[in-house]
């Protein structure tokens, strides 16, 4: 018989991890949904500092791992919409807090740094002379594809792995992106906030010379119990035959052969899913 491992978490109370002093902010990443995606730095940062500044893709079951007089203000974003905070309001109220003395978590979705808005913050607080520190989350299109059964690289499929986001900052299709050459290079394309956008972004693709068949993947809620996979063809995004109303946000888009092993990798299954930590 195995002899039982001893100390566990427990094992960390004492390890040395970096002080989160006062008037730091931290930007971290909290992973692609499921709290145990979490990183030991994130958990620390959440278990030492004084207030909050979440997004709205982190799980509120994450929050709830913060000692309970730790202050929680919902900083959150939704692509154009009207209720969503001024990213010159975060930004204001980091700068704000940290001033006051404070240890600030600034905590988003996926990684701070992948389309979360995080190089921004950090240049603010660089400017306005406010120590920051920067802890990487697992991104919703690594980990997100993991859960779904789907490798972001595979060598028998891809060499390269192009993210693209599927809205500007109002809400609108990039002005910036060259969508044919897009077409051209990205062997898999993996596209984060473009639910709204997917007919037009696979109009687009076909325009640039990509297959009528190609397998375009659905992952909605990706780590969570109740995450969903779709799969279609990007004529039938294209054409409207795909009824994109009955895919549930937050989803991230795969173009491309990246699901082809799917029936084999779909590890997450039911059972797994009633896990609350993923």
């Amino acid at each position: 018989m195995t002899e039982r491992r001893t100390g566990g978490f427990a094992a960390l109370d004492g390890a040395p991890f970096p002080p989160f002093r006062p008037g730091e902010v931290w930007l971290a990443g909290a992973g692609p949904g499921a709290p145990g995606l979490l990183t030991l730095l994130a958990y620390h940062a959440l278990r030492s500092c004084d207030v909050i500044v979440s997004d709205a893709l982190v799980n509120p079951a994450i929050l709830d791992w913060a000692p309970p007089e730790v202050e929680r203000i919902s900083a959150g974003k939704r692509g154009g919409r009207p209720d969503s905070t001024r990213q010159s309001d975060i930004t204001e109220t980091l700068i704000s807090l940290a001033g006051k003395g404070l240890r600030v978590l600034r905590l988003k979705g996926g990684d701070p740094f992948l389309y979360g808005r995080g190089a921004e913050e950090a240049y603010a607080l660089a400017r306005a002379g406010v120590p920051f520190r920067v802890v990487p989350g697992i991104p919703a299109g690594i980990g997100g594809l993991a859960y779904a059964g789907i490798p972001a690289t595979n060598k028998e499929v891809n060499s390269s792995l192009l993210f693209i986001t599927g809205h500007d900052r109002f809400g609108d299709m990039p002005t910036d992106a060259d969508w044919r050459a897009i077409a051209r290079a990205g062997e898999v394309i993996v596209l984060y906030m473009a639910l709204r956008k997917a007919r037009e972004v696979a109009a687009r693709l076909l325009a640039g010379g990509r297959s009528a068949c190609e397998t375009v993947t659905f992952v909605s809620n990706a780590t969570l119990p109740t995450q969903e996979v779709r799969e279609t063809t990007l004529a039938k995004v294209a054409d409207g035959r795909f009824d994109l109303s009955r895919v549930p946000g937050p989803a991230l888009i795969v173009v491309g052969r990246a699901a082809m092993w799917r029936d084999h990798l779909d590890w997450f299954s039911k059972v797994m899913k009633e896990s609350p930590l993923g």
